[in-house]
């Protein structure tokens, strides 16, 4: 016999103790709905343990730095230089899967910053939400001089949506796989547990009080009109995680976006699609390419690189660079 044979697998751990949680909250329910509040709350907003992915060894190109956001301690990557992409994973997600971004993006004059959200990845550990995402995102922005633009999976074009409505600017963004409710989980996490309510109301407003704002206003669509920084959605219309209807639904509510629907990609693949990847690369580098002053050659940020070289040792081309500069 196998050593793990008589291991209760991981499906029946997870009854057992799903079973064990609906017995407490039916409990807690009939005793005192206050505290099952409270306990439902630290559940619904703890992020899963970290997951390893393949794109850890990229990180280790890039330089790593930190940024404090309120009591969160960020741990954050950069690669390249020139205007900063910043990057936002989803819930359970981390910095780690955006690196089939890195290279086609350093390539268009671009550097790009990714971050683990609050209370995920080497991130200090919290409970966290799209709030605490927003947060986040507003502090690396800061830290790193302003974004040009900002491409979030998931939770986290939630919380970009939140952060556009308050302290951020940015010239383009992009969704993948995009929640436009996340509020709206909490269904299927409180039949699943079997929440009560009046719990879940007790839950709402423990979290609304502590994050400060409403669970409407995670709302993607439902303030969607009154943003206008242009938007590229990309949703796989096979992702068992966050309908397609719902990308759907944000890129028609918000005004000149566009969607874009991919096959068979699912909530994750879509992050290491070559495709994707070129869709989303282009539309973030449209408004980016300029042509060289002195030679007329297409280049990502002003000059291109022989023209720079040659104007270090040419008194009238640098005297033109300057002039161009200013």
């Amino acid at each position: 016999m196998p050593k793990d044979a008589a291991r209760p697998s991981l499906h029946n751990r997870t009854t057992v103790r799903i079973s064990m949680l609906r017995g407490l909250f039916a409990a807690l329910d009939r005793l005192s709905p206050t505290l099952g509040g409270a306990v439902s709350e630290r559940l619904f907003f703890t992020p899963p343990p970290p997951r390893r992915s393949e794109g850890e060894r990229m990180l280790r190109r890039a330089r790593r730095f930190t940024v404090r956001a309120g009591r969160h301690r960020l741990a954050a990557w950069r690669w390249g230089s020139g205007p900063a992409i910043v990057m936002l994973h989803g819930w359970g997600g981390r910095a780690a899967q955006w690196t089939s971004f890195v290279a086609p993006l350093v390539r268009r004059g671009f550097a790009v910053v990714a971050f683990d959200a609050p209370g995920h990845g080497a991130s200090s550990r919290a409970p966290s939400s799209a709030v605490d995402f927003a947060r986040a995102l507003e502090a690396v922005v800061e830290h790193v001089g302003g974004a040009r633009a900002v491409v979030a999976h998931s939770l986290g074009s939630a919380a970009v949506a939140l952060a556009l409505r308050g302290r951020l600017r940015c010239r383009r963004v992009v969704f993948l796989g995009p929640a436009a409710d996340p509020p709206s989980w909490v269904g299927s996490f409180a039949d699943r547990l079997g929440l009560s309510p009046r719990i879940v109301e007790r839950m709402r407003q423990r979290s609304e009080r502590r994050l400060g704002v409403s669970w409407s206003e995670l709302s993607i669509v439902r303030h969607a009109s009154t943003l206008d920084t242009p938007l590229l959605v990309i949703h796989d219309r096979d992702d068992r995680e966050v309908a397609w209807s719902d990308g759907s639904a944000i890129a028609e509510a918000w005004p000149g976006a566009r969607l874009f629907s991919t096959t068979g990609l699912g909530h994750n693949r879509i992050l290491r699609d070559p495709a994707t990847v070129s869709e989303a690369v282009g539309f973030l580098a449209d408004d980016h390419a300029s042509r060289c002053p002195s030679c007329g050659a297409l280049a990502a940020s002003g000059w291109c690189a022989v023209c720079v070289e040659r104007e270090l040792f040419d008194p009238d081309l640098r005297r033109a660079a300057i002039a161009h500069q200013a």
